[in-house]
């Protein structure tokens, strides 16, 4: 299922939740399609930056782990999630602004969101030079803002 929905443009995904699954009985809006299209879209690609954090795991250290007989809580918080986190932070970074520039595809199914009110804007007085721009704008300040939290946050994680 994770590489069906990896290999499969978002939009495709959003207008088959959208408009085909109405036809089996699910009826949702535009903003609840939204959420599930972009949530399963990047929960698949998340997925994949978890496991190759895992799968960096030595192979020693889940057979010290077992020869130690350290509990599967405590050898997940103490041992292995310390080890997954440096690893996936910057990537996990990306998807997440890589989320957010998304957004704007949702407008195809009528959510009403930021590039979609700056149209409505320029279609009112035919000027869309100055909307899309203070959302080009909107989107570049934001992207920034979280490359720089998700920089300090890869920063703390590291190893001294």
């Amino acid at each position: 299922m994770i590489e069906f929905i990896r290999s499969t443009p978002l939009l495709i995904q959003v207008y088959f939740i959208f408009y085909v699954l109405p036809n089996y009985g699910l009826n949702i809006s535009a903003t609840q399609a939204g959420i599930i299209g972009i949530g399963l879209h990047y929960a698949c690609y998340t997925a994949e930056v978890y496991r190759s954090g895992f799968n960096g795991i030595p192979t020693g250290q889940w057979e010290a782990i077992k020869a130690l007989n350290i509990p599967g809580r405590a050898a997940y918080l103490d041992i292995i999630f310390p080890q997954v986190i440096r690893p996936v932070v910057p990537a996990l970074g990306n998807y997440f602004i890589a989320m957010f520039k998304d957004t704007p595809v949702l407008s195809a199914i009528t959510v009403v969101e930021i590039m979609q009110e700056a149209k409505n804007i320029g279609s009112e007085n035919f000027r869309y030079l100055e909307p899309i721009t203070l959302v080009g704008c909107f989107f570049l300040t934001i992207s920034i803002v979280l490359a720089i939290l998700f920089n300090k946050i890869e920063k703390k994680v590291a190893l001294p």
